[in-house]
């Protein structure tokens, strides 16, 4: 299967998701809700279990939220108010990054941003370096999504996934002291075939974002200018495939020598033709000559 390039999906009226998503462009649709909800001074609240907020928007907000896929509507949203559930990285993404909405403890307690990222911290180890992995791809206008269900950290999608199949099945992977244990990731080759075959399955590529530093303090979210991302694309090679595809070429080739020796033959034919009405013009005159 082809996995090169996004898989848009089909409107039941026939309409064209790809010329939709070029139409509204999704750091167009994210600058838009950056400036709706900074102008609102909102406020999320951490639920009780410490990773996931909830915040409070009004109708049109919900409808930003919902085009730029931050957060997932609850059920009980009201006309006048609706609740988004917001992930550790989302949240920590709008308060941090777009510096769009303020963030409170569960005792409505106003939290600042080093508050917030210890506390995300202590709720997951691993925290510095997903909300790296988020970031970075969220400010390269990929909407990011959690990749549980195949797997994985995060699956990347090209714009809304009401519109497009996910891109990308991303492995976070950490690498450095700071980071502890959590470091052997894919290193071994059991892992990444693993990671290759799931991935390839639901016809996504794999996307390896390496976390490096040079020795940081992940104790703030200072740490974050000093993190370096390094993506790579792993694919599996299929023998099978590779066979197929390179006979494509030798069958051209052979196609184009076959014609080439065949313009070949024509020219040497009426060369032929030439030389032979030649010398016969010549034996011609001479017998005539030679008679008179």
């Amino acid at each position: 299967m082809d996995m090169s390039g996004p898989r848009w999906k089909k409107g039941k009226d026939g309409k064209n998701f790809s010329a939709l998503a070029a139409a509204q462009p999704m750091s167009g649709i994210v600058a838009k809700l950056q400036s709706s909800l900074k102008g609102a001074t909102l406020v999320a609240t951490l639920s009780s279990q410490g990773r996931d907020a909830i915040l409070g928007v009004n109708p049109q907000q919900a409808t930003l939220l919902n085009r730029a896929a931050f957060g997932r509507a609850l059920d009980n949203a009201g006309a006048e108010k609706q609740w988004f559930q917001l992930g550790a990285e989302e949240v920590f993404y709008l308060c941090h990054a777009l510096k769009c909405i303020s963030v409170e403890s569960a005792s409505k307690e106003l939290m600042s941003q080093g508050e917030l990222w210890d506390h995300l911290c202590s709720a997951s180890e691993s925290f510095p370096e997903m909300y790296k992995a988020y970031s970075h791809l969220r400010s390269k206008n990929w909407v990011v999504r959690s990749g549980l269900q195949y797997g994985t950290d995060f699956v990347a999608y090209r714009h809304h996934p009401a519109l497009v199949h996910s891109e990308f099945a991303v492995v976070v992977v950490p690498e450095g002291v700071e980071f502890g244990g959590r470091c052997g990731r894919l290193n071994v080759w059991s892992d990444l075939l693993c990671a290759l075959r799931a991935s390839g399955s639901v016809a996504k590529t794999l996307l390896v974002l390496t976390i490096s530093s040079s020795n940081c303090e992940l104790s703030s979210p200072d740490c974050l200018e000093q993190l370096v991302v390094h993506e790579r694309t792993i694919s599996r090679w299929i023998a099978q495939q590779c066979r197929e595809q390179r006979c494509e070429p030798r069958r051209e080739e052979a196609e184009k020598e076959e014609q080439d020796q065949a313009r070949e033959t024509v020219v040497f034919n009426y060369l032929g033709v030439i030389l032979g009405f030649t010398v016969l013009s010549s034996l011609l005159v001479y017998k005539l000559r030679f008679q008179q």
